[in-house]
């Protein structure tokens, strides 16, 4: 399964109308923002991203949507345990309750922000794995981009 995504992801880049120096930027970004700790702004951010510097619109969401429900606790558990890793785990866990009937009030929220030393591990992982994968990701796309064209190029002379 997680092959057959793989080459879906890919099929999709070769297709694209583009340089693959710049097709692979717009999925590096797009992988860096799938990666990043800003949950929930990731599409947003990506298409701003996009726009404002002319990206390849389709190459950065392939990327962002790398971080989609069936990766999204792999991605945020591997961050945290990085994280954690690196400046220590907090030593207690007091979240507040989380309902629909919480979320919606202030007291909330605020009880959560005062809990922050609870989140740094999450967003240093996750900040150094954007870094990390968002680089090689460029290489690898762009290496891929490169030899799947030649590869259609020649299968398509050989045809005539």
């Amino acid at each position: 399964m997680l092959r057959r995504a793989f080459h879906n992801y890919m099929r999709r880049l070769l297709l694209l109308e583009d340089t693959p120096e710049r097709i692979a930027l717009a999925f590096a970004i797009g992988v860096f923002f799938a990666f990043s700790p800003l949950l929930g702004l990731h599409t947003f951010l990506g298409l701003i991203v996009a726009f404002i510097f002319g990206l390849n619109r389709p190459a950065v969401l392939i990327g962002v949507f790398i971080n989609n429900p069936w990766t999204l606790v792999p991605i945020y558990t591997i961050a945290t345990y990085l994280g954690g890793m690196l400046i220590g785990f907090p030593n207690t866990a007091t979240l507040p309750p989380v309902g629909w009937k919480q979320i919606w009030h202030q007291h909330f929220w605020v009880q959560l922000a005062g809990q922050w030393r609870l989140l740094k591990p999450l967003v240093l992982g996750s900040s150094i794995l954007a870094v990390l994968t968002s680089i090689l990701s460029f290489l690898i796309a762009r290496y891929l981009i490169v030899k799947g064209r030649a590869y259609r190029a020649r299968e398509d002379s050989a045809i005539l």
